[in-house]
């Protein structure tokens, strides 16, 4: 019998493409810009949540043949910190995830999943090239590791930025979904010659 309900809601009465539709996406584009553009994947998200969701997609596309030997890294504290809670509640997975954690279990052709740790180990991705799909915080990129990230990756044509997540107005992640060409990090002016792709069903 309440007076008054005030109810917070991040996407009000938007409409999202339905999960099958952003899946076919997201296969799509990570084995373009892995397998055909040779380059890295980068994609900002939010340590809680997002994250673990976007892990369990890529263990559970590998295991369906549609992604084939992939390096991710987990470039997030926090993100690796509740990974951590969530491998030690399996008793709590649907019977799809229970599946799909006895798979990985058995160690076959499952994804070469990497948790980062200190500031030197994320420095080092930056010297990778090719074949990289780097998941880090923040997921608007407005600060974090992430930032790191697109400094050095945003000026190179064969890879992609992929935004799985709400973009607020004011923020990086929002200027580059909006198209921007040049963005400034760092006090960097850096051009935005990666592909950017918002994937609105998660």
């Amino acid at each position: 019998a309440a007076d008054l309900l005030f109810i917070e809601s991040t996407y009000g009465d938007r409409l999202h493409k339905n999960l099958a539709d952003t899946i076919e996406e997201f296969v799509k584009v990570v084995n373009g810009v892995l397998e055909t553009r040779k380059g890295n994947v980068i994609i900002p998200a939010f340590a809680v949540g997002r994250t673990q969701e976007l892990i369990y997609y890529f263990y559970h596309l590998t295991r369906e043949g549609r992604f084939r030997h992939l390096d991710i890294f987990v470039d997030s504290p926090m993100a690796t910190a509740v990974t951590g809670v969530t491998r030690h509640n399996l008793e709590l997975f649907d019977e799809d995830a229970t599946k799909l954690a006895a798979w990985h279990a058995t160690g076959d052709g499952i994804p070469n999943l990497k948790f980062i740790g200190n500031a030197d180990e994320s420095r080092s991705l930056n010297a990778i090239r090719s074949g990289a799909i780097i998941i880090a915080a923040s997921g608007m990129c407005t600060a974090g590791r992430v930032k790191h990230h697109l400094l050095h990756n945003l000026g190179h044509r064969e890879n992609a930025v992929l935004i799985t997540g709400f973009q607020a107005r004011g923020t990086l992640g929002r200027r580059l979904v909006d198209g921007a060409k040049r963005v400034r990090i760092f006090g960097q002016d850096v051009p935005v010659k990666a592909s950017i792709h918002t994937l609105g069903g998660f």
